[in-house]
Formats: C-alpha cells, structure tokens, sequence
C-alpha cells in the first residue's frame, strides 16, 4: 500500500470507509482521474477491503481471502490506504478529518463509505448476542463455537434473531459448524422482503427440511443466563401486546440478524442532514447539502429511502466517481433484483413481487413440499414483464429479469420450468437489456466483447467486468457467447460452463471412470473448479450419475440437483398439482389392472385420459397424495413410468400379428419386452420408441427415437427420429435382424448416445451433430455399433447390462423408505395425515395463507373453493392464475 504523501498540486478526496461501496468506488475513481488526484482511504478493519456478500465463507474456511478484485488497487501511487484507523470527527470548515490514530486528514472531496452496522435488539442480555457483520465478528462465532462444543459435549444450540438473508447465512453457518439452529423472526414467513407470501411458505419449508428450525410470529424478549454469565435460553413471545404468550426455548449462543443501521453518526456529529430513518440526506447525484461532501453504499439515504444490496452501492460508487471527474451523473432508479443461495435453497425475485401493479396477472406454479415456488407477474394482456419471484428452481431468473418491463417474445408459462416444459425459450436478448446489476453491464457489452476477441467466459468476465461480483449471470454470459460467436460463424467452445472445461461427452467419460464419484461436490472437486455449480452444470452432472450410477437418483445431494419433475418422481401440470402415469408396456394391460386405475382415480377425484404416449394419465395429485396413489398402484403391480424424467418414456405399438390380419410379427410381445428391457435408463433427453407390426406403421414407429418395423424376414431398426416441436423421420439403419441383434445394436446405440449427446439434446440433433462431424450420422453410427471402429461395444454392451441387472422401479424404492417419503409432505414437521383439509390455503389480495377451521369448514368440503369475490379457497399446492 502507498504511503505517498499528497503532492501540494493534487486534489484531495478521502474516503471514509473500507467496504465493498469504498472499494468499488476508489477502482472507479482511480480509472477515471488518470492520476490528476490523491484519493486516502480510511478503513477501519485490518484487511484489505473484502466482499461481505460472501462473509458466511468465513464460517467453512476462517482463512478464506475475500479480498475484493486485484489487490494491486492498493499499490498504486495515487492511493493511500489506511487500515485499522476509524474517523472521529468532521470538521467541515477546515475540511478535515480527525481519526483514531491522532491524525488529522484534509480533504478537497470527501466520500462517506461508511455503511452500517448490525442492529442489537435493546432487550434484557442483548450484550451476549453475537452479530453477523465482519470477518473477526464471525471469527468470533467460529471460536466460540468450538468452545461450546468442548465444553457441552453436544452440538450447541443455536438461536439466530431475524429471518433475511443475514439470517439464513447465519443460521447455515451454525449449522456447519456442528450447531443445532433455530430462526426467529417476527413475519409470518423467512425472506420476507424478497419473496411474497408464497414464495416464503415455500423458504419455510425448504429451510425447515434443510436441519434449520424456524419460528415465525416469535418476538424475542431476553436473552436468559446463568450465574457464570453463559447463554442458557432466551425468552419467546408470540406477539407484541401485554397479553402475548411467552415460551423459553433453550440456547448455547444467540446471533441477532435483526436488521442493519447506516452509520451516520459522523454525519449528524457533523450538521448534516440525515433521512427520516437515518442515512446522510443526499441528492440523486450523491452529494450532501455540502458540496464537497458525498455519500454512497448503505449509510446514503437518496431518492427517499437507505439501499442495503450492491446493486444500488456498486451504481452510487460508479456515479460519484463519474462527477468527481468531470462528469454528471445522477441516479433515477436502483435495480433491487435478487439471487440468493443458501443451504441448498436457490431464492430470486425482482420488479413488481407482489403483484400491486392495478390489474396486473399473477402466473403461479407452486410445490410447497420441496421448497419450490415459480411466479411471473405481466401487464393484464400477459405481455409485459412486470416482476417475478422464483424459490427452489431460479432457472427462468436469468433470462425473465433483464426482459422487467418488455414484451415477453413467448407465453409467460413457457418461461417457468415448473410448468412441465422443456425449458426457456431460446431467444435473444436485446442489446440494451442488462445482463445482471451488479455491474450493470448489457447484453450488447457482452456482444461487443465476443466481436473484439473475448471468446471464453473469463476473458469476458476480464473485460466487462461482467460475472465478477456474485457470479449469478454466468450462465446468461455463457449462452449470450455461444450464441454470439455461432453467428459469427466462429467454432463455440465445448466447455460444459464456467465451471467445467469438459464437454458434456467428455465429463461423462471421466466420471463413468471413476466409481467413488457419486455427488455433485466430489465431481467438481475432481474434474472442475469453484465451489459452487450452476443453473447448467448441476443438473447435466445430476443426469450423468442417474445414468451411470443405478443407485436412488434422488439420495446422497443428488435431489437438489434435479429438476421439479425428477425431485418429485411426477410431472407438474398447469395448475401446480402433478399427473400420476403408471407403466403399461407395450400398452398392453388387463381388466384388472384397469379396475385398479379407475379405483384411484376415482378415490382420489383424478381426471383421466389416455394420453399420447398410449398410456393412461391420472391428473390433478396433490405432491402430498402422491405415496398413497403410488402405493395402491405399486401394491397392483404398475411401476413408475417415469413420464417424469430423461428417460425412457414408453414403447408405442399396434396390436400386431396377434390380432391384425396385416401383422408379419408380435409387435405387441416385442415392445413389451422392449420397454422392459430400457425402462428407467437415464439419458441426455427423454426418448420415446415405437414398434409396428408391418409397414402400414400404425405404431409410427419412424418418428420415434428408436423405431422397428416387422418385415417378412425380420426386424428394420430405425434410428433418430423426433417428435415434438421439430420433428424428424427415423433413418433406417439395419434390415431383417432377429430380436438378439436387433437389442444388440439398440442397446450400443442408446449408450453411446448417452456417452457422447450434449446436454439436454435429443437424439435427433445429436444425429444432425454427427452428420456434421462424419459426413453421414448413420454410417458412424455402423461403423461404432456394428463394425466397433472404436472398439467401444464391449464397454457399451457391459454399461446396458450393468443398468438391466440394477434396475429399481422408483416409486417402489421411495415407499420403502420412510426418509425418502419425507419430501412428500406439504410441511416436513406435520403429522402424516392424508385428508384434503389437512393442507388447505386462502388465496387473498395476492397472498397465500393457510385456511382457518372455520374457513375449512365453510367449504362446506368442496377442496377446489368457494369464490368469495376477494377469497379463494385452494387445496394444497394447486395455486391459480389470477388476475391483480
């Protein structure tokens, strides 16, 4: 760090305050004033200026470096750091300002950085209470930790004051730590000021099944020790009057995340004026009522109210250092955006959460069991973005936020993956849509990098600055360059993400390699970098081990990395409730397999059809009804038919030689024991095949991933056909083989697709893919199955024996386990009980509660509501599209 003294023809512009706001702003200032200025930085901590955002690191690694970017910042000869030294006092007519190392420091500009600290609540022990704020605050939490553990011999309780994201970081802390955590907060659900109400309900439940208790409507009212002066309990009550119930709830150590308070007291000591609330008052360009004073990051009170997220300090930092050379720049709106993660638990919300836009519509999907909650708000046309809030399942963030007041190009639900989709449309943003806030960079910066030569993600990163702050728009960054560089007709890299050099292809081959790899965190431990995955690599990781690993695809981690549909062995419909479809192979099925069908649906008031996978669909289950269905369908002999998953979804016929008069073969006999034979084999993308008994191809076997047609001579195999939204005709492949031969090649085929397809691609592309590569898909495909070019058949023919001899039916495997059974409740700390109003909630002026008794029973038992014009009754987690 620079000790230069200030040059006599040097302006002066000290800086109070060392935090993520300070640091932004000095990296700003410095790359504009081009040396005309000496900028000291007074900090008050002994580290160089660090990231809090990341300060629960702290609590897994008390070594962790959170510098904040190159440190080589301080080392310039324009800048004078002081560490460990805190200002005293203003003197605004000398322009100085005295600090805690007896010097006094003049200004010409001076920057109020000096954020906020974390509040104590004023009640009886308060001083015993720990906070979450700086790195040796949590040094502390981490020391003492250790020192209950020793002393108690038992994991230590842990109570954390307040349900935000400080909160949730702490109490995941504690957690890690080897404590046994509880959260208090005043509302009735955690995250309260970035989710709604049915997005919390979803917190309180993920948060819950995650090991971390919570209490909400609970106002702490002491702190309790005993006559050594330890933590013993704190004191509960249940609401604010005189006449609130108070309960005792034990305790080792308690931290307060109650909230934060701008440290302003230099400013008020000084005669500036502060905000209703606090915060040094300044105008939109960040100056005081002194012109020579400025303020930024948390302590600024501007445009009405203090800003506690970087966005808003990374925008006010990059303004002052706009106008303090040269520029003017004054700030009209913050982008208050979030994306959180914590103890597994993705949460994302931005614009109009809570639907207060007159007339707006609100597009709900919701699965309270798993923690999961998807919701677009849109102009009352459904057109407009207007806000969105996302817990359990962010995906559709990255590309919903920067469209916030845009016409969507696509149907609102086609954006929300709980739908049952394939995923985000994939469309381009505009040049002028920002990418993601905290450096507020724009998806034509990343074009424009991408056309000078940045084509890799941290060379992108390096240039725009874009994804170096929390990481959340690596994703976009990456799907922004592909697409980018494929117009530019540039080869796009391989690289699976940020994360991951490897393709999808050579990722599998590394980890089908080494068979101690069996969760998402060892894999990138071994073959990637970070500590984190992504919205791409996780679930692309999750797939590799469902189809190389045969054990319950939902154990060991491996359930948050799937998809809506995976965690909860069901695919959601429209209205947030999940459709039930049992195996049928071949589609062939008896009267009393059919009674059983119609039994459940009936028991259970599910609407049935056939669907078109030549299956019967039983549709509109609660998560919560779903083991019991299962169970009576299990006890039947059906197993799942994974209409759920990446995988084989059924063998279509037509009723063949048995019955029709056409038929050369048993078709039916066939494709039974071919969807046996594949059922549950995990794979890139879903997979469908057909079998016809001739070539009339009633079975329409040709526009099926895998499709045979009977000859008189034998079986034709048809490869790489597609339905769906670009469909593709089968390619024939090989002529009159018998069924050994025919399996043998279909059983290559399917595991070198497995092998070698890219992510979330089906075999139809794949193929296109290898007519690029070859010249002609088919002819690979010959020379790898049946001449083995690559001498991989043994290997391949071993991986499909390896998945027929480990199948498990997977709704039989989750009845079994009573663990495994938890994740179907609609809250993991109530009672198994099966009855609809069990779990019934009001829909109200845009919130979602839980129905009283007496609500209950005016339903008078009718579990889909009764309209009563500003309330709805709705069971479960089926939550309607309403209009605001």
């Amino acid at each position: 760090m620079s000790t230069n003294p200030l040059a006599t023809n040097q302006r002066s512009v000290l800086v109070i305050g060392g935090g993520p706001a300070a640091w932004r702003f000095a990296k700003a200032f410095i790359e504009k004033d081009a040396g005309a200025s000496h900028l000291t930085v007074l900090n008050d901590e002994p580290y160089l200026p660090y990231d809090r955002v990341a300060l629960e690191q702290i609590f897994i690694d008390p070594n962790r470096d959170l510098t904040l970017g190159n440190s080589d910042l301080w080392t310039s000869p324009h800048i004078t750091l002081v560490n460990g030294v805190s200002a005293t006092a203003i003197d605004r007519k000398n322009r100085t300002v005295r600090a805690t190392d007896g010097r006094s420091y003049p200004y010409d500009e001076l920057v109020l950085a000096t954020g906020s600290s974390a509040v104590k609540i004023p009640i009886p022990g308060s001083e015993s209470a720990h906070v979450f704020r700086t790195i040796d605050g949590v040094k502390n939490v981490v020391s003492e930790m250790e020192r209950l553990s020793e002393k108690l011999g038992r994991a230590p309780k842990a109570i954390v004051v307040g349900g935000g994201l400080l909160g949730l970081e702490a109490a995941e802390g504690l957690k890690h730590l080897g404590g046994e955590p509880t959260i208090l907060d005043v509302a009735p659900w955690l995250l309260s000021i970035e989710v709604d109400q049915g997005g919390g309900f979803a917190v309180n439940a993920a948060i819950r099944e995650a090991g971390i208790e919570i209490e909400t409507g609970a106002f702490i009212s002491s702190i309790n020790r005993d006559a050594n002066g330890e933590v013993v309990s704190v004191s509960v009550a249940d609401g604010m009057g005189d006449e609130a119930a108070i309960h005792n709830l034990p305790a080792d150590i308690v931290m307060m995340a109650a909230g934060i308070r701008p440290n302003d007291q230099l400013a008020r000591d000084a005669g500036l004026k502060v905000g209703e609330r606090g915060g040094v008052l300044v105008a939109p360009n960040c100056q005081s009522e002194d012109p020579t004073i400025w303020a930024i990051g948390e302590v600024a009170c501007i445009l009405g109210r203090t800003w506690g997220l970087v966005a808003p300090a990374n925008q006010m930092a990059e303004a002052v250092a706009t106008n303090l050379t040269g520029g003017d720049e004054s700030l009209t709106d913050f982008d208050i955006a979030t994306k959180l993660k914590f103890s597994g638990l993705s949460v994302a919300g931005f614009g109009d959460r809570r639907g207060t836009t007159p007339g707006c519509l609100e597009i709900v999907y919701a699965d309270p069991a798993r923690g999961m909650y998807q919701k677009i708000v849109t102009t009352s046309d459904a057109k407009t973005l207007l806000g969105g809030v996302f817990v359990g399942d962010t995906d559709p963030y990255d590309s919903l936020k920067p469209l916030l007041g845009r016409e969507l190009p696509a149907e609102p639900n086609a954006y929300l993956s709980a739908s049952g989709g394939d995923g985000v449309p994939d469309t381009e943003l505009p040049d002028d849509a920002i990418l993601f806030s905290c450096n507020n960079v724009s998806f034509g910066s990343i074009r424009a990098a991408v056309a000078n030569g940045d084509q890799d993600v941290n060379s992108i990163k390096k240039s725009t600055t874009a994804g170096t702050q929390c990481g959340n728009c690596v994703p976009m960054i990456q799907k922004t360059l592909n697409q980018t560089m494929a117009k530019m007709g540039l080869e796009v890299s391989n690289a699976l993400c940020d994360h991951f050099e490897f393709s999808r292809a050579e990722l599998f081959q590394a980890v089908h390699a080494v068979a101690e790899l069996d969760d998402f965190y060892t894999v990138l431990e071994r073959f990637g970098k970070g500590e984190e995955g992504c919205a791409i690599c996780k679930p692309t990781v999750a797939s590799i081990l469902a189809s190389t690993r045969k054990s319950y695809a939902l154990d060991g981690g491996r359930g948050t990395l799937q998809d809506t549909n995976d965690r909860n062995l069901a695919n959601m419909q429209k209205d947030g409730t999940y459709g039930v479809i049992p195996r049928i192979p071949g589609g062939e099925i008896t009267p009393q397999k059919l009674a059983v069908i119609a039994e459940v649906a009936g028991d259970f008031g599910l609407y049935t059809k056939i669907n078109g996978a030549q299956r019967i669909g039983l549709y509109g289950a609660r998560l919560e009804q779903l083991p019991e269905i299962w169970k009576r369908l299990v006890e039947a002999g059906f197993e799942s038919g994974q209409a759920y998953g990446k995988s084989l979804r059924n063998v279509k016929s037509c009723i063949g030689s048995a019955w029709c008069r056409f038929g050369m073969l048993d078709s039916v006999q066939m494709a039974i024991d071919t969807e046996n034979r594949y059922k549950g084999l995990r794979s890139p993308h879903k997979f469908k095949m057909g079998v016809s008994g001739c070539n009339r191809e009633c079975a329409e076997a040709q526009g099926k991933d895998v499709g045979v047609i009977a000859t008189a001579n034998g079986w034709n195999l048809y490869f790489a056909g597609n339905g769906g939204a670009t469909p593709a005709h089968g390619r024939l492949f090989a002529k009159d083989l018998d069924q050994e031969t025919a399996y043998t090649y279909i059983d290559r085929y399917l595991m070198y697709y497995i092998r070698t397809a890219d992510k979330l691609q089906r075999t139809a592309r794949w193929a296109e893919d290898l007519d690029e590569k070859f010249g002609d898909a088919i002819e690979h495909l010959r020379e790898v199955i049946i001449d083995d070019k690559l001498g991989l058949c043994e290997q391949l023919d071993a991986d499909m024996q390896y998945h027929i001899d480990h199948y498990e039916d997977e709704w039989a495997a989750t009845l079994r386990d009573e663990k495994r059974l938890r994740r179907f409740r609609a809250f993991v700390n109530e009672p198994e009980a099966n009855s609809a109003g069990d779990r019934m909630y009001v829909l109200e002026r845009h919130q979602i509660r839980p129905a009283t008794e007496a609500e209950i029973a005016a339903a008078d038992g009718d579990l889909e509501g009764e309209d009563a014009g500003e309330k709805v009754l709705i069971a479960g987690a089926s939550l309607p599209v309403h209009a605001g």
